[in-house]
């Protein structure tokens, strides 16, 4: 299992690319199942997840195409499966988003319950919920959910609780329904957005997205489209995290400025100095960081995704920091494996309490879940001595090639197979 060795206290300087969004990816390629039509995808991130979901949807009968780049094609003529195991799923929960396309085109689907990180339990009754409110016929049995429906017909539903994979899950399915769909409460965030893009470039009639309310006309059939994925504002967000800790002059560049306001504020406030361009980010530092309370929220509020990055960035600010998490019951995972790196933590709950700055020390520390990886590398950045994070697969699966990177912005980083 491979590992990423870290000398710290390396000053960062130089040009960093982001690349495609993980989370604007996955449901991208779930959604070639609507149509028989090819679909291109281009910015796909060279992550592990993204692998994952092209080999789920070869099983169901999906023709894939790689151009060697970050461009994709998929295409399927017709679905020959409609099982997505156990075996595919199991790290993966976005695996969840064949679901409502594959019941939409094919009047069934057999998913297995998805596997993925340990940071809560992440539940899919809002999926199912809705899939129901749309007249699928669902049964849970032997760890699968198994869906039905001759056609599934437009309808109302109102999510008890705002869901970025239950809001595309539900728009897919309701793309090929017969009638109206209005989903309200939905997910704001601009992976929903980018989703229903690339499925307004389909055919699909869509209004709404970006807003608590949106509204689909179902249509009998759904073409194919050329679709660039956006910008990972998380992968930004890590990496602005390692440039106010221990950067020089660092450019993240190729990202989206305006999907990370929520982010850029909360540095901004705890003393990150970030100059803005059209489509990249400036951090001259390091500065003093100082403590600045954070509640996470879904958009357009602070997303939990950035949650852990900000506690490490935290533990080299001066004063005392809480840290409220309100999307996920355990996320504060690599609150342990901080401390054992000498930050200075408390957890209560869902809070956390970071009092800084501690000066850390390299250690032999273990990843969680994605973010968790990502929270421990910024760390070992600022460590001194050397840090070895184990069972970086968490991290293969959100971040390509971080170690490669960060080594040329000047990181020491080494990967050990």
């Amino acid at each position: 299992m491979d590992k990423l060795r870290i000398e710290g206290r390396r000053r960062l300087a130089g040009r960093v690319e982001i690349g495609g969004a993980k989370n604007a990816a996955l449901p991208a390629q779930a959604a070639c199942l609507l149509t028989d039509e090819a679909v291109s995808l281009s910015n796909l991130p060279a992550v592990r997840d993204v692998r994952t979901m092209t080999r789920v949807l070869e099983g169901l009968g999906a023709e894939s195409s790689a151009d060697g780049g970050d461009r994709l094609t998929l295409r399927v003529p017709r679905i020959v499966a409609e099982e997505a195991p156990y075996e595919l799923v199991k790290t993966m929960r976005a695996s969840v988003l064949v679901l409502g396309p594959l019941v939409a085109r094919h009047g069934r689907a057999r998913v297995s319950l998805p596997g993925g990180c340990a940071i809560g339990e992440r539940p899919i009754n809002f999926h199912i919920e809705g899939l129901r409110r749309l007249g699928a016929e669902i049964v849970l049995e032997h760890g699968y959910v198994e869906a039905r429906a001759e056609r599934l017909r437009g309808a109302e539903y109102s999510f008890p609780f705002k869901s970025v994979t239950g809001t595309e899950n539900l728009m897919m399915a309701a793309a090929l329904a017969e009638g109206e769909t209005v989903l309200r409460n939905c997910a704001q965030e601009p992976e929903v957005v980018d989703v229903a893009k690339l499925l307004r470039a389909m055919g699909a009639e869509i209004s709404g997205e970006g807003t608590d309310e949106i509204v689909i006309r179902g249509r009998t059939s759904l073409g194919g489209a050329r679709h660039h994925v956006i910008p990972d504002r998380i992968e930004a967000g890590t990496y602005l995290a390692a440039a106010a800790m221990v950067g020089e002059d660092v450019v993240v560049a190729g990202c989206d400025p305006e999907a990370m306001l929520p982010i850029l504020e909360q540095f901004a406030a705890a003393g990150v100095e970030i100059e803005r361009g059209d489509d990249s980010l400036r951090v001259c530092g390091p500065r003093a960081l100082a403590a600045q309370d954070l509640r996470t929220a879904p958009h357009p509020g602070y997303p939990t995704d950035m949650q852990a990055q900000y506690v490490a960035m935290m533990t080299q600010a001066h004063g005392t920091t809480l840290v409220s998490e309100t999307i996920f019951e355990h996320r504060f995972m690599h609150a342990s494996e901080l401390m054992r790196m000498g930050a200075d933590l408390r957890i209560d709950g869902h809070n956390c309490v970071v009092v800084g700055p501690r000066s850390l020390t390299g250690a032999q520390v273990m990843a969680t879940d994605l973010r968790a990886s990502a929270c421990l590398v910024l760390a070992a950045l600022a460590a001194e001595g050397e840090t070895v994070i184990h069972r970086i697969y968490h991290l293969d699966r959100g971040y390509e090639c971080m170690e490669g990177k960060l080594g040329r912005l000047g990181a020491a980083v080494e990967r050990i197979r």
